[in-house]
């Protein structure tokens, strides 16, 4: 008996195969959807470690507090303390020598320019001649004026010819009196014909002219007198009585040293149009400082305690002034802050702060509110130096 094995081929339709094509992508879809998510969970990881790790290493410090001194500042104009003109006092003479300049230093009674002496000469040498002549009536008047007095016992004058001898000898003796008072006002123009100083000082201004003809009263030099000068710094009103005399100051010109000064005197009037008062302050001599130089200066009024920080510690940004807190979970929170004045590479924090806050020192520049930093050491910055300075 044979067996025999029938093979029978399956054949597909189209149809079929669509189907079963879809079956298999669903279970392929269904068996890779697992592979897929245990791929996302090594960089949700990675992601969380980045967050978690420090932005930058930095240092904190603390607000410290300090005794600062309060300062006013102001702008002012550097002035002759006391201005001398000096001027011509004869009339119509000829300039005939200029000995003075611009900026020499002069003694006083030195002799800056001298005019023609000619016609000072001739007009003395005419008043000592009429008084001369006025002395010899003089004589002649008062002789016989004597004898009128001896012989009026006897009678041989009258009284009328007594009188008028005695007359004429008083004539004679207020012509000479005048005589002699031309004489005197000839020999003092002969002397204002040379020009003399009134102070020691330095020439600031010259306007003779070698050969001119100058009028009485015309300007020749003007003189600073002892050569010092003065800073009038402008107030505002409100300032004023923070000021009094002997206050130290320091005056700063534009391009040099400061220079320092003292408070001599405060105005006693105030401007109506701009409510400010001029202070004027004694400047040392010499000094750098030029007579007519704008320059700045501050007024220590006194001292005051303030909050400060390293000025490398605050950061401006967008027109306000920001430091970074430091908190117990070493994140930094960007604080908004006030500030006031500078001392050194020291600044106050007038509001915004507290004095027991921790604050990023330096590199502010590369956090943002939230980051989280390292810190590397903790540590209040004595700001004691600051305030001496």
């Amino acid at each position: 008996m044979q067996c025999r094995t029938t093979t029978h081929k399956i054949r597909w339709s189209p149809w079929m195969r669509g189907v079963m094509g879809c079956l298999m992508g669903c279970l392929m879809g269904t068996l890779l959807v697992p592979t897929a998510g245990a791929a996302d969970a090594p960089q949700s990881a990675a992601a969380a470690a980045s967050a978690a790790r420090p932005a930058l290493s930095v240092q904190v410090v603390q607000p410290a507090a300090s005794a600062w001194a309060e300062r006013l500042q102001a702008n002012g104009s550097v002035a002759a303390w006391q201005e001398a003109i000096i001027g011509s006092e004869v009339q119509g003479l000829r300039l005939a020598e200029v000995r003075a300049q611009v900026g020499d230093s002069v003694r006083k009674g030195q002799v800056l320019a001298l005019f023609a002496t000619e016609t000072p000469q001739a007009d003395l040498a005419q008043a000592q001649a009429a008084a001369a002549q006025a002395e010899a009536s003089l004589t002649e008047a008062a002789a016989n004026a004597q004898r009128a007095r001896d012989l009026q016992p006897t009678g041989v004058l009258s009284t009328q010819q007594i009188q008028e001898r005695l007359t004429a000898e008083r004539v004679a003796q207020s012509r000479v009196d005048a005589q002699r008072a031309n004489v005197r006002l000839f020999e003092l123009r002969l002397r204002q014909t040379a020009v003399l100083a009134p102070d020691d000082g330095v020439i600031s201004a010259r306007q003779a002219t070698l050969g001119a003809v100058m009028p009485a009263g015309q300007e020749l030099f003007r003189l600073i007198r002892k050569g010092r000068l003065e800073w009038r710094a402008e107030l505002p009103s409100a300032d004023l009585v923070s000021v009094k005399p002997g206050m130290a100051v320091t005056v700063q010109p534009p391009g040099g040293a400061a220079v320092a000064g003292r408070v001599r005197m405060v105005a006693p009037t105030v401007d109506a149009a701009t409510r400010n008062g001029i202070v004027y302050v004694d400047l040392p001599q010499p000094a750098l400082l030029k007579a007519g130089m704008f320059a700045r200066g501050e007024f220590e009024t006194g001292q005051s305690n303030a909050l400060t920080l390293p000025q490398t510690a605050v950061l401006l940004r967008d027109g306000f002034s920001y430091v970074f807190r430091v908190g117990a979970d070493n994140r930094v929170t960007q604080t908004k802050v006030s500030i006031g004045r500078r001392s050194g590479d020291r600044i106050e924090v007038t509001s915004g702060l507290e004095p027991g806050a921790r604050v990023v020192a330096s590199g502010a520049g590369f956090l943002s509110d939230g980051d989280t930093v390292r810190v590397v050491d903790v540590a209040a910055k004595p700001a004691a130096s600051a305030a001496s300075k």
